[in-house]
């Protein structure tokens, strides 16, 4: 008798290994042997919520208009408070019924918009290395990937636009990311945008860009938006969220803005898999962005802090960096010698092992990442400088 045998589906079967599962089941096992481990791998952050968020949301919850299914594009208040942020903060000016989205976090936003959009055929331009979802979203909606080197910023607009050149049929989409996870790269000005809207044009692709640490920057840089450039509406859409410069991950909040018919399409793909965040999320949503600007401000001098301490360690141990401007990320270069002839995913997995410290090796982030490790700023300066401590510890054994 055969064994009964149940397959995924061809789509599963495409996706990429998901290397950081690795990591994740060696640091779960650690920490069941009751082992401290000090994670730095992932952008999750460890302060708290603004309590004027949090009691909002707990006021907002005991409505019981609050607990019915909501719209699945986010109620209208929270749309026209992410039409005023806009305006406010980057001269950009949205109509809360057709150009914003509210999303269950970015990611979701990000990965229904490709399956909203793709589908086999169809081929994508995305930057390497690149936030992993940049990469599996496209896979899972059938769609293939085409990588070029982030490199500098002149460089990659001209690999984007002899790829667009060569590729026939022409690319369908683009996706961008900057401030860039997980480099921590940052553009000066809206000329590199200003480019990507004009190859946009030209060879009629669809742009997204992934703004998730927009409002996530030190040393007095301001992060552009891309709907800042004439015409960025007409090509294409941005995803910001209200995780990282709030310090609200959990909630799970995000949202999309921009072109109309990507919005329109994301929004009918929404509607037949969700009803909406939790209307009282939505709520303390506005409250967050209505109010809590000064917390936001106060959240980045934290994690300047945190950069300078990580940036300063990490000479120490002989790890090329450059302080990044914006993000919750240090891209720091391994030196050879310190890999001892492995990969990063090898080097990471020695680190949880022997250093008992999670960072995440760049050559999950693709090809181009190799050779690197992201360091996420989300522990205190004590649990930074333990790390690193028990990082040179590891080292310096040889």
């Amino acid at each position: 008798m055969e064994e009964f045998k149940i397959e995924p589906s061809e789509r599963i079967k495409r996706l990429p290994p998901y290397l950081f599962g690795r990591l994740n089941a060696l640091k779960l096992a650690k920490r069941q042997q009751q082992i401290d481990i000090i994670d730095l791998g992932m952008g999750n952050p460890s302060d708290p919520t603004p309590q004027v968020i949090v009691d909002k949301l707990c006021e907002a919850a005991r409505d019981p208009r609050n607990q019915r299914y909501s719209a699945s594009k986010g109620i209208y208040n929270l749309r026209k408070e992410v039409a005023i942020k806009y305006a406010k903060q980057y001269n950009v000016e949205l109509d809360p019924n057709s150009e914003v989205l509210a999303c269950i976090g970015s990611k979701e936003g990000f990965s229904h918009l490709c399956l909203a959009m793709l589908g086999p055929g169809d081929t994508v331009i995305v930057p390497d290395p690149a936030f992993p979802i940049h990469i599996y979203a496209v896979a899972l909606a059938g769609a293939n990937v085409v990588t070029v080197p982030l490199g500098n910023t002149q460089k990659s607009l001209d690999i984007i636009k002899e790829t667009c050149e060569k590729l026939y049929p022409h690319p369908k989409m683009l996706i961008l990311n900057f401030p860039h996870n997980p480099t921590a790269m940052t553009l000066d000005d809206l000329s590199y945008f200003e480019t990507v809207v004009n190859i946009a044009r030209k060879f009629n692709i669809a742009v997204i860009h992934d703004f998730a640490y927009g409002d996530t920057c030190f040393d007095g840089y301001k992060a552009p938006s891309f709907l800042s450039v004439k015409g960025a509406k007409d090509v294409g859409v941005e995803f910001s969220t209200l995780s990282k410069a709030y310090n609200m991950a959990g909630w799970r909040i995000g949202f999309a803005a921009g072109n109309k018919q990507m919005i329109e399409a994301l929004a009918t793909i929404k509607g037949y898999y969700d009803y909406g965040i939790f209307q009282a999320i939505q709520i303390a949503s506005i409250i967050a962005m209505r109010h809590c600007e000064n917390d936001t401000i106060e959240q980045n001098k934290k994690y300047q802090f945190r950069r300078d301490i990580v940036c300063d360690c990490l000479a120490k141990i002989g790890w090329q960096v450059e302080k990044p401007r914006a993000s919750m990320f240090v891209w720091a270069r391994v030196p050879d010698d310190q890999l001892k002839g492995k990969g990063t995913i090898d080097f990471a997995m020695d680190l949880i092992e022997n250093a008992n410290v999670v960072i995440a090796p760049g050559r999950a982030f693709g090809e181009n990442g190799e050779g690197y490790m992201r360091i996420a700023l989300v522990e205190n300066e004590n649990r930074l400088r333990q790390a690193f401590r028990n990082i040179k510890k590891y080292i310096q054994k040889g």
